[in-house]
């Protein structure tokens, strides 16, 4: 039975330390206790714990942009958080969770707000048909979370930009998100702010549980603990080395001839490779086969690979190095070096 309602706001926007601070809550959290953390993530795309992040997110493209690919401990589809978006996480021991009223603690919130929201389908809180907030669960040991996020003005530009991923040969066993219509609050109530919608949180809070809440001061927390946490999520085994395989096929035709470049990836490694082409220089295709395979699947690692490939020089038309016959002339080398390069960064 829930006697005691604590809750924890930060300023902090760091993905991998928020994630961090949630986890470390949901460890420590008492029996009869229920904790209610609210946070926010800069520019960041989170994806659940059995995603395939290349499948669901337009990885290189939001990193090149200078923003954060999370993998969290839930499972559930991939969504894009900025500023415009507040997340809430409510940490209970199992005994004591209760999904009805969590949901009921955010349904009344933006009830209070002056919003007519409901609950609908897969734990979904929509306007109409439109979903604001999405949820996903954990259960770790006898520890439980139930995480979502609150749409008040999310740049629907950039949620499109980094989620919509047009990959129709890249197959894995990964889970796929599910893609819903979507609403910012502000779209019905257009003065919300999220220091007006944290507020309401509180208040709803205390009210759906009948209790005083009282504050978690963040300087309390053992910074030691939340450092750790953080760099397992910081990680790039835990980002990217998930082991969930998949193969994806690239085509491209190119001046000098046609390419079709088919990789098998485990755990964010290229296992296995095959590339094709009728392009003249056939013992150059080989070495960039090999020189790619058991690679991080990574369009920077792959690319710099490609520029540093010792080519083996022949099968090339008489002419483009009379000194040397059939050898490839750097011009050649350089040229289709720089093709393969761009095709990696375009699709991976």
């Amino acid at each position: 039975m829930i006697d005691k309602l604590l809750y924890l706001t930060t300023a902090n926007t760091y993905p991998y330390r928020n994630l961090a601070i949630e986890e470390f809550l949901t460890l420590n959290v008492k029996e009869g206790e229920c904790i209610l953390y609210l946070w926010q993530n800069r520019h960041t795309v989170v994806i659940g714990k059995n995603q395939n992040c290349w499948k669901e997110c337009k990885v290189a493209e939001l990193e090149k942009d200078g923003g954060h690919l999370v993998r969290r401990l839930s499972g559930g589809g991939a969504v894009y958080h900025d500023m415009g978006n507040l997340n809430f996480t409510f940490c209970v021991k199992e005994k004591d969770y209760d999904l009805g009223r969590q949901l009921d603690v955010v349904l009344h919130a933006v009830k209070l707000l002056g919003i007519d929201a409901s609950r609908t389908g897969r734990n979904d809180i929509t306007v109409g048909r439109r979903k604001f907030s999405g949820n996903a669960f954990l259960r770790i040991g006898d520890r439980c979370y139930h995480h979502g996020t609150i749409m008040l003005n999310v740049n629907s530009g950039d949620m499109g930009k980094y989620l919509n991923v047009d990959m129709k040969k890249l197959h894995s066993k990964g889970v796929d998100s599910v893609r819903s219509r979507v609403a910012n609050l502000k779209e019905f109530k257009p003065d919300i702010t999220v220091a007006m919608m944290r507020h309401a949180l509180l208040n709803a809070f205390s009210r759906v549980y009948g209790l005083p809440v009282t504050k978690i001061d963040e300087k309390d927390l053992p910074e030691k603990n939340i450092a750790l946490l953080t760099v397992k999520f910081e990680s790039w085994d835990w980002k990217y080395g998930r082991k969930i395989p998949f193969n994806h096929e690239i085509t491209e035709r190119f001046e000098w001839g046609d390419v079709q470049m088919q990789l098998h990836v485990e755990s964010g490694v290229i296992r296995d490779i095959n590339l094709y082409s009728d392009a003249m220089a056939q013992n150059m295709i080989s070495a960039f086969s090999r020189s790619l395979k058991g690679l991080k699947y990574d369009a920077g690692v792959m690319a710099k690979a490609i520029s540093d490939t010792d080519i083996i020089k022949d099968d090339i038309a008489p002419g483009d190095n009379p000194a040397e016959g059939l050898m490839l002339s750097s011009d050649i080398i350089a040229g289709m070096k720089s093709d393969i390069i761009a095709l990696l960064r375009k699709n991976i």
